[in-house]
């Protein structure tokens, strides 16, 4: 799996309703047609929020929901990009002077961010120009990763357009690098389902070096997505950074409460492999070693012994030197505990018990709330949501991506499939005061897909 690249498919445009209007678009834009097309899916993770930039394994899987572009190489040194969502403005610009803004993160800049991570990993100064048409139908801002699946399309875009070669584990890896352009200190796992995921099975994600497992889902059972209709985009608010910043901090003070080399730790998971010891007993170490009440960064700097000058410019990202208090103990309870539930819902999956789908649920209930409680990164809408599917026949029900708005992913007996969807449509969509938008809702049960993959016109 390490070496094989990306899928290449010949397709019967004609076929394919979506391709073939995708096509008919983008000659009426540029006024030919693409010499091939690139696909990337969005992806629901299952179990194991906010701990792979910790260092710790992820359960996603790839959905079917995803993005396509299509693309046309030109003889012009010009990126155009163009959406067939009206609510993306077109896009141009030198392919040979990529510039990513930071301040904002608008939707061409992660096609950008992938296109700039290709164009560094072979060190080349000119690219050639492209006409590119996007479609998708990922929700946006949902937590289901519709942004990494654009930056993951443009990455083997560019690798298609060059005629280059990387293995799916070499473009995961510049992928999740290259959004970091955009200032999202992401740990690595959106980009690895899109390029590893198969269909038919979730994935076990390990980083360091990184690696997939496939995962057998319950076949009594279906996971339901359902969007909340609250958009969160982690590049635009510092919820996100904050999180990582206070993991970091955490596994600082947890090196340096245990005599380890604590300016050499990054994450959570080397305090762990350094010491040598099992998640539950990283969890009695955190009792020991840290207070439930809030850090500020006097008080950091003094566990420490550094100033803080050298916290704001050796430690933190820009955008949390004005941070005033940070939840350590909170939030390394969090990763180990949801670590550890990852592990846990592998072992379920491969023993396959008679109550494997109440013992699933469980464990997504139970992240839910260490998501809820200890990460703070739920919000009153997904709290309801999670009740009301938990109401409604779902075994477990939890908040899925980084939180703070998007989707929430439930685990539904089959058999009450039919119901469950009614009931909550009703119960979450179909308010009185009619304040959800009809073109956020989205409410859907969903199989685990295939990864990217490059179109060729058959």
């Amino acid at each position: 799996m390490a070496t094989e690249s990306p899928a290449t498919r010949p397709v019967q445009v004609a076929e394919h309703p979506r391709l073939l209007k995708l096509k008919e678009m983008f000659n009426s834009k540029f006024g030919s047609i693409p010499k091939f097309y690139v696909r990337a899916p969005g992806r629901v993770n299952l179990i194991g929020e906010h701990v792979d930039y910790c260092g710790y394994s992820v359960l996603p899987m790839a959905i079917e929901q995803d993005l396509l572009i299509a693309v046309e190489p030109v003889k012009t040194y010009t990126l155009q990009l163009a959406n067939t969502n009206p609510l993306y403005p077109d896009f141009s610009t030198s392919a040979t002077n990529i510039q990513i803004d930071k301040t904002k993160p608008l939707w061409h800049n992660y096609f950008l961010c992938g296109l700039k991570g290709i164009q560094e990993h072979f060190g080349l100064s000119n690219l050639t120009g492209m006409n590119c048409l996007v479609d998708g139908n990922i929700p946006p801002s949902s937590g289901l990763s519709s942004s990494s699946a654009l930056v993951c399309c443009a990455g083997l875009v560019t690798l298609t357009v060059l005629g280059m070669n990387l293995s799916k584990v070499e473009l995961a890896e510049i992928c999740a690098k290259s959004e970091r352009y955009i200032g999202t200190e992401g740990g690595g796992m959106d980009q690895s389902i899109s390029f590893l995921a198969e269909e038919g099975t979730a994935k076990l994600i390990e980083f360091s070096p990184l690696r997939a497992t496939n995962v057998n889902l319950p076949s009594g059972a279906v996971f339901v997505i359902a969007n909340s209709c609250v958009e969160m985009n982690k590049a635009a608010t510092s919820h996100f950074n904050i999180r990582v910043m206070e993991c970091r901090l955490a596994a600082k003070l947890l090196a340096k409460y245990k005599s380890l080399q604590w300016n050499k730790v990054l994450q959570l998971e080397e305090v762990q492999a350094k010491l040598g010891i099992s998640l539950e007993e990283m969890l009695l170490v955190t009792e020991d070693a840290l207070h439930p009440e809030p850090y500020s960064p006097e008080e950091i700097c003094r566990c420490l012994g550094i100033t803080l000058e050298e916290l704001r410019t050796q430690i933190l990202s820009p955008n949390t030197h004005d941070v005033l208090i940070f939840k350590l103990y909170q939030r390394a309870k969090h990763v180990y505990s949801e670590a550890a539930r990852v592990l846990q819902f592998k072992k379920i999956c491969e023993e396959a018990p008679e109550n494997m789908v109440q013992l699933l649920g469980e464990l997504m209930n139970q992240s839910h709330m260490s998501c809820r409680d200890m990460y703070e990164c739920s919000c009153p809408e997904l709290d309801q949501l999670v009740d009301i599917c938990r109401k409604f026949g779902a075994e477990g029900s939890r908040l899925t991506g980084a939180g703070w708005g998007g989707c929430t992913v439930s685990i539904v007996p089959a058999d009450k499939l039919i119901s469950f969807l009614a009931n909550v449509h009703k119960a979450y969509y179909q308010r009185s005061d009619g304040s959800l938008a009809p073109e956020k809702q989205s409410l859907f049960a969903t199989k685990p897909g295939g990864g990217a993959l490059v179109f060729l016109e058959a």
